[in-house]
C-alpha cells in the first residue's frame, strides 16, 4: 500500500463515542500526525454530530479514491453502499441502527480487500444491539474473521493483541467466565495462538525473531503442580513444542512478576491464559493509547482499546487518544505490507 490509499474507519455504534472521537481525530490530524482516513457512514449524521458538539469539522461526501486528497481540508465520508441513513441519540443505543453498523464493517473489509483502502480501523460496537436483529457472531472480531473467509469458507482463528509502545499482550481465552478457562485452555489452543502471534509480529511488525513469554494460569505458575496442574500438564508441553519449532517463547512464568519494567524489556509480547491477566497490566500502563490489533486475518485491523462509552457519549469529553493510536498503527503496518 502507499500513502495514496486511505484507512477505512467504520461507523461503530452511532449512539456511542465513535462518531465524536472520529471528528476529534480529524481535528488533531496536524498536531498529532493522524494519517488520512475515510469514514464509512452517513455524512449528514456526522455533520449534525459535529454541529451539536460545536466542532468545526467540514464533512465531505467522497469516493474512496479521493479521500486522501480531501482529508487535509475536510473529513472524507463514504456513504453506506445501501444508502442507509443514521439517526441516533447519544447514550441510547437502538437496534434500528444495527444494519448500518454491520454494513459499515462489511464495506470497510470490502474496500481493503479490493485495494481501495489500506487497513480496517473499527470504532466500538455493542454486541447486544446487534443480537436483537439476529447477529449470530460471538463478537466483532469473529465477524471480521467470517468476512475474511467469505461464503462457505473456513474462518481463520483471529487473535486479539493489545499493543502499546510499552507493552503488548495477548489473552489466549477472552470473554469467558473464569470457571471455564481450564477446560478451554488446551495445548492446541496455546500452540495455535502462539504461532499466529509469532507470524504476525514477523510479517506485520517486522520482527525477525519475536520474543514471546507465556504467563502461568495458577499462582506461581502452579508451583510444580501443587497449585493446579494446568501449567505443568498443558502450558509447559505447549512451550516445549513451540520451542522445537523454532519459536522463541518462555514459560509458563508467574504472572505477577511479568509486567514490571525490567521484565517487559525481555520480551516483545506476553501471552496470558485469561482475559484480565492481559488487560489489567496494559490498561494500567497504557490506558489512553493502547490499541487492539487483530492478528491472523488476511488484512490489517486495528481498533481503539475501549468500548462504546454510552455513559459519556454526546458530552464532548471522550478522548480520541486510543483511536488516534489505532489509526497511526494501522498506517504503519499497512506501509510495511
Amino acid at each position: 500500500m502507499t500513502d495514496d490509499t486511505p484507512l477505512a474507519l467504520t461507523l461503530g455504534d452511532p449512539a456511542g463515542i465513535g462518531p465524536e472521537i472520529a471528528l476529534a481525530a480529524w481535528r488533531a490530524r496536524i498536531a498529532r500526525g493522524v494519517p488520512p482516513f475515510l469514514m464509512i457512514g452517513d455524512p449528514e449524521f456526522l455533520e449534525a454530530t459535529a454541529n451539536r458538539l460545536g466542532l468545526f469539522v467540514p464533512v465531505a461526501e467522497v469516493e474512496p479514491e479521493s479521500a486522501v486528497e480531501v482529508f487535509p481540508k475536510a473529513l472524507p465520508v463514504w456513504p453506506l453502499p445501501s444508502g442507509a441513513r443514521v439517526a441516533a441519540t447519544p447514550g441510547a443505543p437502538s437496534p434500528a441502527n444495527a444494519g448500518a453498523i454491520i454494513e459499515s464493517i462489511t464495506a470497510a473489509v470490502d474496500l481493503v480487500r479490493s485495494g481501495r483502502a489500506s487497513a480496517v480501523v473499527t470504532n466500538p460496537i455493542a454486541k447486544f444491539v446487534l443480537t436483537q436483529v439476529g447477529f449470530a457472531h460471538p463478537g466483532h472480531t469473529e465477524f471480521l474473521a467470517a468476512l475474511a473467509a467469505g461464503p462457505g469458507g473456513v474462518a481463520p482463528l483471529p487473535v486479539m493483541m493489545l499493543w502499546s509502545e510499552s507493552l503488548a499482550v495477548v489473552p489466549i481465552t477472552i470473554h469467558v467466565a473464569l470457571r471455564r478457562v481450564p477446560d478451554l485452555l488446551t495445548q492446541d489452543l496455546v500452540e495455535r495462538t502462539a504461532r499466529i502471534v509469532a507470524a504476525g509480529l514477523r510479517e506485520r511488525f517486522g520482527l525477525a525473531n519475536p520474543r514471546l513469554v507465556l504467563a502461568g494460569l495458577n499462582p506461581h505458575a502452579g508451583e510444580a503442580g501443587t497449585m493446579g496442574s494446568e501449567d505443568r500438564d498443558v502450558l509447559a508441553p505447549a512451550v516445549a513444542r513451540l520451542r522445537s519449532e523454532g519459536i522463541d517463547i518462555r514459560g509458563p512464568l508467574p504472572a505477577d512478576t511479568l509486567f514490571h519494567e525490567r521484565a517487559r524489556a525481555t520480551y516483545d509480547v506476553a501471552l496470558t491464559p485469561t482475559h484480565d491477566q492481559a488487560l489489567i497490566p496494559i490498561k494500567t500502563i497504557a490506558f489512553d493509547d493502547g490499541v487492539n490489533v487483530t492478528l491472523g486475518l488476511p488484512f490489517i485491523r486495528t481498533s481503539p482499546d475501549h468500548g462504546t462509552a454510552f455513559d459519556i457519549a454526546g458530552q464532548g469529553i471522550a478522548r480520541p487518544d486510543s483511536l488516534i493510536a489505532a489509526l497511526r498503527l494501522a498506517h504503519r503496518l499497512a506501509n510495511r505490507s
